[in-house]
């Protein structure tokens, strides 16, 4: 069976998207630049990106990419993508966590579910034998983290200081303990990997 695997980018002052996030500005103002990394460099909401990733980041995401059965994501992370323009951006079975999940979307791009406990079921069945990735947004991750159910964290650090907007661990007061699995650095992000204790 597949692990769960929680991760999610954040500036080096702990914030996974800037102020005032949502639909057209999903990392919030300044945020764009947590996700350097996945554009090959710097990029704007104007402006699509048309870089590509860098040699070491790429080698990181299809490392991470190869392993994934399905995907959970909570429901302003998909309404701060704007919902990824009715595109599933990964391919796979992808569970969003909402209060509403009656609401759900035409097209099966995506798949409605009430809670974190039944999405993480559903996706580990759709999963099978590979893995299940917990995008977030921040909240989902403090979720899934004090339920117990996360075997794996990635902490993508950006070098970015943001000084305001969501924080991965605001008021998260679980005590979680994490073994270090290993780091890679590359010129717009570190990529931290624990393994949940």
């Amino acid at each position: 069976m597949g692990k769960v695997i929680a991760g999610i980018t954040t500036s080096v002052d702990g914030y996974v998207a800037g102020p005032g996030d949502g639909p057209g500005v999903g990392l919030g103002k300044g945020g764009e630049r947590l996700h350097n990394w996945v554009f090959g460099g710097p990029w704007t909401y104007d402006d699509e990106p048309d870089s590509e990733m860098a040699p070491e980041d790429a080698a990181w995401m299809e490392e991470a990419m190869s392993g994934l059965g399905a995907v959970v994501a909570g429901r302003w992370t998909y309404e701060a993508a704007d919902h990824w323009g009715g595109e599933n951006p990964w391919n796979l079975p992808f569970f969003i966590v909402t209060h509403r999940p009656e609401e759900q979307p035409e097209g099966g791009a995506f798949n409605f579910v009430g809670s974190l406990e039944d999405a993480l079921a559903q996706a580990k069945e759709a999963a099978g034998d590979k893995h299940v990735h917990v995008m977030g947004g921040a909240d989902l991750i403090r979720q899934a983290l004090a339920s117990g159910q996360v075997d794996e964290l990635t902490i993508i650090v950006a070098p970015v200081i943001l000084g305001g907007g969501k924080q991965l661990f605001e008021g998260f007061t679980e005590d979680i303990e994490l073994e270090h699995k290993g780091v890679r650095q590359s010129q717009y992000a570190t990529f931290i990997d624990y393994a949940v204790k």
